[in-house]
């Protein structure tokens, strides 16, 4: 898919631009939570979250990808989990390079 029908299609979908908006911020408060960070700006939070479904993605493609249900709730819940766990992994990362400076 080239990124003029990739883009068509976002704008042809605005619902689930509206759930990635709204996973990205739940799984970034919630890594924020699971990690003891501090609070921080609903933007950071959706930030992290949608870097953190990026990281867990590539994750589960490398090590030979997870069976995904088609659609509905379970989809739902299991990409809250994997972008919560991308989340933590770079929050933690983030801990690693701040540490050593």
């Amino acid at each position: 898919m080239d990124i003029g029908a990739f883009i068509s299609w976002l704008v042809r979908s605005p619902l689930i631009c509206i759930g990635w908006i709204i996973v990205g911020a739940v799984a970034g408060a919630l890594a924020r939570q699971l990690m003891g960070s501090k609070d921080q700006p609903f933007i950071s939070d959706l930030i992290l979250g949608l870097l953190g479904a990026l990281v867990a993605g590539f994750l589960v493609g490398l090590f030979g990808g997870i069976d995904k249900p088609e659609g509905g709730l379970s989809l739902v819940i299991i990409n809250l989990i994997l972008a919560t766990i991308g989340a933590a992994v770079l929050i933690f990362l983030g801990r690693v390079v701040r540490g050593r400076r």
